[in-house]
C-alpha cells in the first residue's frame, strides 16, 4: 500500500438517490479519494470517459440509461475496460446478479449494504 496515495484515486458513484450518494461520498472522502457524483447514466458514462476513474460504484436502476448499458459499454471499450466497476443494487434475484457479471461488473453489491464491507472491496480493488 506504501508509495500509493489513496488520495490520488477517483472514485466515481452513480446513482439516483441522492440519500445514497451522500452516504457513499462521506466514507470515501474520509479516506481521502477523490469523489465523483452522476445521478444518471448518460452522464456516468460520459464522465467516466472523461475523468477515467480509478474505480466505478454504478446502480443499476438508473435514469437514461441503466447500469448494465453504462458498465457494457465502459468494459467493451479497450480504454476503460481495466476500470474496476462495483455494481449497486436493489435487486437481488439470481439472474440479475448473472446479468451484472455478463455486462462485465466487477463485484455485484446488494443494497442495503454495509458501508465498512463497501469500503473493503473498493480498497481491495483500488491496491490491485
Amino acid at each position: 500500500f506504501k508509495g500509493v496515495k489513496m488520495s490520488q484515486k477517483k472514485i466515481l458513484v452513480v446513482d439516483d438517490e441522492a440519500d445514497l450518494v451522500e452516504t457513499v461520498r462521506f466514507p470515501l472522502e474520509m479516506e481521502g479519494f477523490n469523489v465523483l457524483i452522476c445521478y444518471n447514466g448518460e452522464d456516468a458514462l460520459n464522465q467516466a470517459r472523461k475523468e477515467r476513474p480509478d474505480l466505478i460504484l454504478l446502480d443499476l436502476m438508473l435514469p437514461k440509461l441503466d447500469g448494465y448499458k453504462v458498465c457494457r459499454l465502459l468494459k467493451f471499450d479497450e480504454k476503460y475496460k481495466h476500470i474496476p466497476i462495483l455494481m449497486l443494487t436493489a435487486k437481488t434475484q439470481e439472474k440479475d446478479k448473472l446479468l451484472g457479471k455478463e455486462t462485465g461488473a466487477d463485484e455485484y453489491i446488494t443494497k442495503p449494504f454495509d458501508i465498512d464491507e463497501l469500503m473493503k472491496k473498493v480498497k481491495t480493488y483500488l491496491s490491485k
